[in-house]
């Protein structure tokens, strides 16, 4: 499949660093896809680059003949996507336009920019080429941005009809834990004859509902019940790594560190092991760091970023405790589990093209 071939080739540039800026992005990744997805890219009314909208301008405006504009489309670079939706649903608001796309080459953020709720509510659908499925990335790509199914008005049904059952799925997830206090909070008979019977079926002997009701109502997700409100341990300090290990001190040989090629070093903790290894990388390569933030290395956070607040986003509490600067310029995350260490150094090591186990040998 074309469309397929062309996403996989797209994936090996992005992982080797190759779009720098958001002119790459527009010409190497966004006008290829679209062009496989039937648009005529070459078509200047139909796809019209530097769309004006009320004085300014949008990336892409993907029309149905005379500058009738349908989709916005949005380039950034790769890691600058997020925060961009709001000028991008302006543009779309000023124009009339119902559907809006916002991505980096690599994340692609489809939105509804008309429905209700937040931005991120107005989202149909987040796809990062290099986290999901190639089958998955060209059927979200059709479903949503086809030539003729964006003309005939299909594609935005599509997008409409996803975005209620997401909207639907979000509530019944909000929901749920509300339902369930209420439920426990003022438990129907019906609950408590269930759970009597079960008693019965396990042991024998069926409680009196009055039991089963004063049983349910000391469980921990009874609203009535206090929650544990003790404040956390006091986060470990920025100026050292010693105290961020979640593994037992030192291994079978005494002694925590790495090596790299034939090069030995001594650390503390399991993150310093993972930071220093990261700073080695970067000065033997120094397009290394960027490379690997341009990987996704979780669905929300960075281990690494230029940006010390989209290591831990929405909580700058967590910034304040767990963020280090690795190198001038660089932030890296400090409180992950080991196993999210070791997958993360194999990632480095995909990039840096070399190899885990081999040529850099982790004592943890």
């Amino acid at each position: 499949m074309e469309l397929e071939r062309l996403l996989g080739r797209i994936r090996e540039s992005i992982t080797q660093g190759k779009f720098q800026n958001e002119a790459a992005i527009s010409q190497g990744v966004i006008l290829p896809i679209l062009q496989c997805l039937g648009w005529p890219v070459f078509d200047t009314q139909i796809v019209s680059p530097e769309f004006r909208v009320e004085g300014t301008r949008v990336d892409f405006a993907l029309c149905r003949g005379e500058n009738r504009p349908l989709v916005f489309l949005e380039a950034k670079r790769i890691g600058n996507a997020e925060g961009g939706d709001r000028q991008l649903f302006e543009y779309a608001y000023h124009a009339g336009v119902q559907f809006v796309v916002l991505t980096d080459g690599q994340e692609w953020h489809l939105y509804l920019p008309a429905e209700q709720g937040s931005y991120l509510e107005r989202r149909v659908y987040k796809l990062d080429l290099l986290e999901r499925e190639l089958e998955e990335c060209v059927y979200r790509l059709k479903r949503y941005l086809s030539y003729a199914e964006v003309c005939s008005g299909i594609a935005l049904e599509n997008a409409r009809q996803d975005h209620r059952d997401v909207s639907r799925q979000r509530a019944i997830v909000e929901t749920l834990p509300e339902a369930w206090h209420r439920l426990l909070e003022k438990p129907d008979d019906l609950l408590l004859e269930l759970l009597a019977d079960k008693v019965e079926d396990i042991c024998g002997f069926k409680p009196d509902l009055e039991d089963t009701a004063e049983f349910i109502a000391q469980l921990p997700f009874h609203p009535g019940v206090q929650a544990d409100t003790r404040p956390p341990a006091e986060a470990p300090s920025q100026a050292s790594y010693r105290h961020l290990d979640p593994q037992p001190p030192a291994g079978l040989h005494g002694r925590r560190g790495f090596r790299l090629y034939e090069q030995r070093r001594d650390c503390n903790a399991a993150i310093e092991i993972v930071a220093e290894v990261l700073k080695e990388l970067q000065r033997r390569d120094h397009s290394f760091l960027e490379r690997f933030s341009a990987r996704r290395h979780g669905r929300t956070r960075q281990l690494i970023s230029r940006d010390r607040q989209r290591l831990y986003p929405g909580r700058a509490d967590l910034c304040e405790s767990y963020a280090k600067e690795l190198v001038p310029g660089w932030w890296i995350g400090t409180n992950y589990s080991v196993s999210s260490m070791k997958t993360l150094l194999r990632l480095a090591c995909e990039i840096a093209n070399i190899r885990y186990g081999t040529d850099l040998v982790i004592e943890w």
